[in-house]
Formats: structure tokens, sequence, C-alpha cells
């Protein structure tokens, strides 16, 4: 994976791209692994990051860089203790998928397509190259696609940071702050309001729910097969993880 020389304000920069610079100057949000260019580190804060409040991600990036500082020490801890590092963020295939991605890097280094890591799409490998390596890549995510689409405007790779914190706390889902905002002058979407997205559903009562309070218990200690949820053990096994070995239930090894 090589490196790209940075993708700093250029002076032929857009208008519009400029007005949003200069909102984002002072309203970014304070994201520790934006002080940071490593790969390693950047990855593991976009794959914490899918379905995960960021709020809720913070805390548990910088525990999880504390324990695992780079793709080395991660790919040499065990399967189980990555899964009992990673409970109370949810979707803990994501903890798996990171922990075969840096076994993988670890042995064969950083592929320059992103996307054969496993678990890593086309935005998180365009958000690593963009934000690690500086390559001229727009991320886009949902906070960026719907600024994007709203404005009818195109943006830099520059912009990447400025798209997503505008959208994540003015350019809203539903009710946009467009008061607050400042490409509101030329925006054409300026003072919509739009219908709710179709949510998935309840957590309360759910397989996901089942199969995160399972997963827990285990994670807590191995457990006999008889004490559990066997409907949820096989889903869970099916995922890797959990093994079932002689009527016991355990994290992998």
């Amino acid at each position: 994976m090589r490196p790209f020389a940075g993708h700093g304000r250029s002076s032929r920069v857009a208008p519009v791209e400029g007005l949003l610079l200069d909102w984002h100057a002072e309203h970014a949000r304070p994201l520790p692994w934006r002080k940071t260019t490593d790969p390693y580190a950047i990855l593991v804060s976009e794959v914490m990051s899918q379905q995960t409040q960021v709020e809720r991600v913070v805390p548990r990036w910088e525990r999880w860089l504390a324990r695992w500082p780079d793709v080395g020490s991660l790919a040499a801890a065990s399967a189980g203790d990555v899964i009992r590092a990673w409970q109370g963020l949810g979707y803990n295939r994501r903890a798996l998928a990171l922990h075969r991605a840096a076994q993988q890097i670890a042995t064969h280094g950083w592929p320059d397509d992103l996307t054969e890591l496993p678990g890593v799409g086309r935005y998180t490998a365009d958000a690593v190259t963009c934000f690690a390596l500086g390559r001229d890549v727009l991320p886009l995510d949902v906070n960026v696609r719907r600024v994007s689409e709203r404005t009818g405007f195109e943006f830099s790779a520059a912009a990447a940071q400025a798209l997503m914190d505008l959208g994540a706390t003015v350019c809203l889902a539903r009710v946009p702050r467009c008061g607050a905002c400042p490409l509101a002058g030329s925006c054409p979407s300026r003072g919509r309001r739009y219908e709710p997205l179709r949510k998935q559903g309840p957590f309360e009562g759910s397989f996901r729910q089942r199969r995160a309070e399972t997963l827990r218990l285990v994670a807590a200690a191995a457990r006999a097969l008889a004490e559990l949820d066997v409907d949820v053990v096989d889903s869970l096994a099916r995922d890797g993880l959990v093994a079932v070995d002689g009527g016991v239930v355990s994290l992998p090894a």
C-alpha cells in the first residue's frame, strides 16, 4: 500500500467547498483517530464505527489501541480475546473480520486494494486510503452522500471529514438544521423535511438480542450447551463466534 502526497487545502478549492472547510475549522468533531495517519488505527476506528454511535466508539477505540497498538499485536491475539474485548459494540462478526484482516496484513502486508481484506468494503477501503495515505478519493458514507445529494455539489477528498461532520450534526436525516448550515445559501434542498427511513426491527426480544446475551455469557465463562439457547449457539458457531466441544460452549481459541 503506497503512500500518496497529502491533499491539503488548495487555492483552487471551489467556493462552496471553501465555505464548508471554513465552517469545519471551527466545528470539527474532536475524534482521536483524526490525530493519526496510522492505517491500522484508522481501520480500527472505521470498523468500530459501522452501525455504532461514534460517542460509544471513542473510549473503546482508545482501549483497543492501548491493548493492541499495531497490526502485529492484534494478529497475535486469540480470537476469543478479540471477541471478549469487542463486547458491547454489537455486530460481533466485525471483531472477527478485523482480527482476520490483521492476520492477513501481518503475513502479507497491506494490499493495494484494501477490499481484499476480510470485512473491508468500498467505503472502509476509501476511508483508510484517504485519511491514512492522503489519496485523492472521497469516502462515501451515509453523511457524505446525504450532503452531496441534497446540495447537488461535488466535493473533493479534502472535504471528507467536513462533510461527515456536517451530515452528522447539521444536515440530519429527517429534520436538517438549515439555519446552522454554511451551505444553506445556495442549497436547493434548504427548508425541506424528510420521511423517516425504514428502521431495523426493535432489538428488545429479537434474535439479535438473544445472540448478544448468549455471547456475553460465553465470553464471561464457558457454558454447558444445555444451559443455553441451542438455536442461538448454532447461529454463533456458524459465524465462528463460539466453539462447541463435548457439550461445552466457549469462545474460539
